[in-house]
């Protein structure tokens, strides 16, 4: 078993930043993609960003690239989010997932049916 743990959420004004953190633990596997997802309320969860195995590769959603940028650290296990220049629309929890069988080549590791392991997700809020 993985558990994912995020911290760094919180209250931003619009054009702020946020650094978000997922720290993992357990069975870990740093050849496994892991990616950030968000819920809006009433909203489905969508894509954010994904970090391939490596952490070489990386890809954005369109509605945040070029303002966020996701890294991994697999000597400490920890995924990042960097969010610059949020906007209000950026509200939402934010969630960290990993991937027990997608290395993020040859797998759709957009979907969030990829992802076996979710952290407890972190309150993004933006005040305009």
């Amino acid at each position: 078993q993985v558990q994912l743990v995020e911290s760094g959420g919180g209250l931003v004004q619009a054009g702020g930043s946020l650094r978000l953190s997922c720290a993992a633990s357990g069975r870990t596997g740093s050849t496994y993609a892991m990616g950030w997802f968000r819920q809006a309320p009433g909203k489905e969860r969508e894509f954010v960003a994904v970090n391939s195995w490596s952490g070489g590769d990386t890809y954005n959603a369109e509605s945040v690239e070029g303002r966020f940028t996701i890294s991994r650290d697999n000597g400490k296990d920890t995924l990042y989010l960097q969010m610059n220049r949020l906007k209000p629309e950026d509200t939402a929890v934010y969630y960290c997932a990993q991937s027990s069988w997608c290395s993020g080549y040859g797998c759709d590791a957009t979907a969030p049916e990829t992802y076996d392991y979710w952290g407890q997700g972190t309150q993004v809020t933006v005040s305009s």
